[in-house]
């Protein structure tokens, strides 16, 4: 089995270098910790994108409030989606419920075909799920056409949700990568790994307990 990957949201600039440097396989980049994270600004895709070698995955979200969106907000998506490929994102996260709790599938495969090949990641909408969807719900993904999903396994973070975790790596087959985020440290990443079998481990890597935004380097 080859070692799992790390991304690491980045809420900044300055985020994305130390990722980088302190050898992250990639970053996803959003802004506004606060709200769990929205699209990030061009100006600040732009300043990394000639600056990292790896892989920068944009968060596509128009607002923290849920994971609905209206039709006008689901235009946003696809300008905003339309704009960051055309200066060469390589990867895209975004997640879409319906009114029932599950993968909104024509809003979020529309989304997938503009994306015309570029990675797409079910962000952690996915905990939303009921736990006894969360199965048929992620075939729902593989068949949209997502690359990956972001989960906690339906916890408050992976630690409580490893054993969803473990039974959704399992369920995937390598058709799809389950990513484990919510709460990854360094202290508890090794046990993640041996209990879940995930192939992509996520972190903001923010250990400033005052509220900061800045990733640690030491951290990852």
């Amino acid at each position: 089995m080859p070692p799992p990957l790390l991304e690491i949201a980045c809420f900044n600039a300055e985020s994305a270098l130390i990722a980088q440097d302190a050898g992250a396989d990639r970053v996803e980049l959003c802004k506004e910790q606060e709200l769990g994270g929205t699209t990030p600004s061009w100006s600040t895709f732009k300043s990394l994108y000639d600056e990292l070698e790896i892989p920068i995955y944009v968060m596509i979200r128009p607002h923290g409030r849920d994971f609905m969106y209206s039709d006008e907000e689901c235009r946003d998506m696809e300008r905003d989606l339309e704009t960051f490929k055309q200066e060469g994102a390589q990867g895209f996260v975004f997640g879409i419920l319906n009114e029932q709790g599950t993968v909104d599938k024509e809003r979020c495969r529309g989304l997938v075909l503009k994306a015309e090949g570029i990675p797409c990641t079910f962000h952690r909408a996915f905990d939303e799920i009921s736990e006894t969807d969360m199965l048929k719900q992620l075939e729902l993904l593989i068949e949209v056409g997502f690359r990956a999903v972001l989960t906690s396994g339906g916890g408050k973070n992976a630690v409580e949700g490893k054993e969803m975790l473990k039974e959704l790596v399992a369920t995937a087959k390598g058709r799809i990568d389950v990513i484990a985020g919510g709460g990854v440290r360094s202290s508890n990443l090794e046990m993640l790994r041996k209990e879940t079998s995930a192939p992509v481990f996520h972190s903001s890597a923010i250990v400033d307990v005052g509220g900061g935004e800045i990733a640690s380097r030491d951290e990852i």
